[in-house]
């Protein structure tokens, strides 16, 4: 009786033992697929496939080891802290299943228990494009082993004006595209800067060198073009290039690349009743305090704690810091008039490698009085194993990678009734119209006039783009003394055309840097190269028929 019972427990145990066995097709490949694949797969950023058993099974003690340790899926956000769409991460217990699978020596299971692979979009993520622009030919990436940041200028052909609903970019070589920004151009500048480049495009180093008109959300491999709710969007004027900075990865080989940009456009029957707006903390903005100028000595790890005032009530959509390779960290919080605290992002563990725009799930509601709190931490040292310097020197602002940004676009819309209750993530309904004033000569986005009755933030003019009303303002330029490009910013209260010139002490005309533009109310930045100029003192003027404003530099 003892010997039946022992024998009887021991085939129960060894069937659940093999009734528990982790294996691919039940377990992994449902795992893989969906979260590993659409990057892992013929074409696509991750360097080796990722569609059946084999390709998993010969890479399974790296996944093991990257999963467990957080690497991959790349994510970097803290998710106790905020969370956001299309995040990319495995719980605890699909990690652990990972774990056990290889630790039971990788076993296939049943073929007829694997999942299919899911059917990926080829030509878009969204859908039937209303636009789409490419490349007019290849550009040839160096095999150089160095990065390269390339600025390609894409014509539109609109013959009137649309709202841009999503802005997609279809990688023609993923495995070189590292990530890519786009903005628009409506001053045909960017054509001429791309038209003295012997080669396709031009230079990227240092932005898109141009000022340009708008920016719109970028790309980065692995994610989701983001598409505005009903009722929002982004103004796309007539006869606009799309400048695309694409940064192609370092590579031994010489690879090309000739990619594709999907544009999709609101509905004609769309009520669009609020744009997207897009503010911008970094040093030089006279809206963001910083405290103190933007440097960072070396052996030093140094936090720098942005504030930004919120003055009237927004919705936030989305959020995108950024820093180079000196950057360790940042946190990011909003403090209401009534003292409660709205986390906005956390990156404890920057990684310049994975970096994009993050949108959140549900709208952020701050109301008016709010305080932004960013602070951002860089570490300077020798031991920071990613620093460019060695010995470290000390680093400011600037474009270039061996340089650092403080940079964090803030993406939001006035807030209307009803925000607190609707998702970003489907399709909002239709809200109340509500009529949008525009700048008669210039199509821009000058005034939102309430029709509806609600709230008072509308009932004066708004400048899109910004938290506060416009005034004729020279920004001090950062650093002063210089040598390469700096940013010379300035705001408007009203739209006029403008020159901005470089003069000699004594008076004499040196260079237009702009020459009779016209800018619209607002906020403003223009690209000045002052290392093709001789050292010396010298001042720039803004001036134009009712602005005339004009401040000191050193060139060394």
């Amino acid at each position: 009786m003892k010997l039946f019972t022992v024998l009887s427990l021991a085939i129960i145990l060894s069937f659940q033992g093999m009734h528990a066995q982790v294996t691919f097709t039940k377990d992994i490949a449902p795992i893989i697929y969906n979260n590993c694949t659409p990057c892992h797969r013929p074409g696509e950023i991750g360097p080796m496939p990722f569609t059946n058993y084999n390709e998993v099974m010969n890479w399974g003690g790296m996944i093991a080891y990257v999963t467990d340790i957080n690497y991959m899926p790349p994510w970097k956000t803290d998710r106790n802290f905020s969370t956001f769409q299309g995040e990319r991460f495995l719980t605890a217990t699909q990690k652990q299943l990972i774990q056990d699978w290889v630790n039971a020596g990788m076993p296939q299971g049943n073929p007829n228990d694997e999942p299919a692979l899911p059917t990926f979009p080829q030509g878009s993520q969204l859908g039937e494009p209303d636009l789409v622009i490419s490349f007019s030919e290849a550009f040839q990436h160096k095999g150089n082993n160095k990065d390269q940041y390339q600025n390609f200028v894409l014509p539109t052909n609109l013959t009137e004006d649309k709202i841009l609903k999503a802005i997609e970019l279809r990688p023609g070589n993923s495995r070189i595209v590292h990530h890519s920004l786009f903005a628009m151009d409506t001053t045909g500048n960017a054509r001429v800067l791309d038209s003295l480049s012997p080669e396709y495009g031009y230079d990227g180093f240092g932005g898109f060198v141009v000022d340009v008109a708008d920016n719109f959300p970028g790309y980065v491999p692995g994610s989701k073009a983001f598409l505005y709710p009903n009722a929002i969007g982004q103004r796309i004027y007539k006869n606009s290039d799309i400048v695309v900075q694409m940064h192609y990865a370092p590579t031994s080989v010489a690879q090309s690349d000739s990619s594709t940009i999907n544009l999709f456009f609101a509905d004609s029957n769309e009520v669009i009743n609020r744009q997207v707006m897009i503010e911008v903390m970094q040093p030089f903005s006279s809206r963001t305090s910083l405290g103190e100028p933007f440097s960072i000595p070396p052996n030093q790890v140094k936090t720098f704690h942005g504030t930004l005032f919120v003055p009237f009530d927004v919705s936030l959509m989305g959020i995108g810091p950024h820093m180079h390779l000196l950057g360790t960290g940042w946190e990011v919080f909003a403090v209401k008039p009534n003292g409660d605290t709205t986390n906005l992002i956390s990156i404890p563990d920057w990684d310049f490698n994975w970096q994009g725009i993050y949108f959140y799930k549900n709208f952020q509601i701050l109301e008016a009085g709010s305080i932004i709190h960013a602070y951002a931490t860089y570490d300077n040292t020798s031991s920071n194993p990613l620093n460019p310097n060695n010995p470290p020197t000390r680093v400011s602002w600037g474009e270039g990678t061996s340089d650092e940004m403080y940079y964090l676009p803030i993406l939001f819309v006035p807030t209307l009734p009803g925000d607190d209750t609707l998702s970003l993530e489907v399709a909002l309904p239709p809200q109340k119209p509500q009529l949008i004033k525009y700048n008669s000569l210039t199509g821009v986005a000058g005034q939102i006039v309430d029709t509806s009755g609600f709230g008072s933030n509308t009932s004066n003019p708004t400048n899109i783009g910004a938290f506060d009303f416009p005034e004729n303002k020279f920004y001090p330029i950062f650093p002063n003394p210089m040598h390469g490009p700096v940013d010379i910013g300035f705001s408007l209260a009203q739209g006029e055309k403008v020159s901005i010139s470089l003069y000699s002490l004594d008076g004499k005309l040196i260079k237009d840097i702009v020459k009779n533009r016209f800018y619209p109310l607002g906020h403003h930045k223009a690209a000045f190269q002052s290392q093709r100029f001789s050292q010396g003192v010298y001042l720039i003027r803004v001036h134009g028929e009712s602005v005339d404003m004009s401040q000191k530099i050193i060139i060394k």
